[in-house]
């Protein structure tokens, strides 16, 4: 797979206010091992390689177990998370694939008992912002670093 143009390159005025929004995301008052969850989450939603290596490995240096990150594909079937964090993915699929279907009440009932109205917006401008990443990376086929293999 090769590259199909480097964005930062092609229009850097208008990722400006999208890296000045993800700083805002980063520094919301959110819990960090909580935004990097969702965000591997949407990304493996999305399929965007670039960002579940990125943010798998932010993961695992700011502390999160490689079993943890392992299993947020299989989140609902593991009992490593907590209710929290549950509604937060919850929360993340459904932002994510709006083409589902709308937010449900109920859901949106469940994540409030889990988080605030302030941290259930920033929650979703957080969600919001990872898919403004995957978009990017995954239309332009940004490549993620690749290690060189010991022989």
């Amino acid at each position: 797979m090769q590259p199909r143009l480097n964005y930062w390159k092609a229009a850097p005025e208008i990722l400006k206010p999208v890296v000045a929004l993800n700083e805002a995301v980063e520094q919301s008052g959110l819990e960090k091992n909580l935004l990097h969850l969702i965000k591997l989450r949407a990304s493996q939603i999305n399929g965007c390689s670039f960002c579940v290596d990125m943010h798998s490995r932010e993961a695992r240096r700011d502390g999160e177990s490689e079993q943890r990150l392992y299993l947020v594909a299989a989140w609902r079937e593991s009992p490593l998370f907590t209710d929290r964090e549950r509604a937060a993915f919850e929360w993340t699929e459904a932002v994510t694939k709006l083409s589902n279907g709308p937010v449900e009440d109920a859901l949106f009932a469940h994540a409030r008992e889990h988080f605030s109205e302030e941290e259930l917006v920033k929650l979703t401008v957080a969600v919001s912002m990872i898919n403004i990443w995957n978009r990017l990376c995954v239309s332009f086929r940004t490549i993620h670093p690749v290690e060189a293999i010991a022989a």
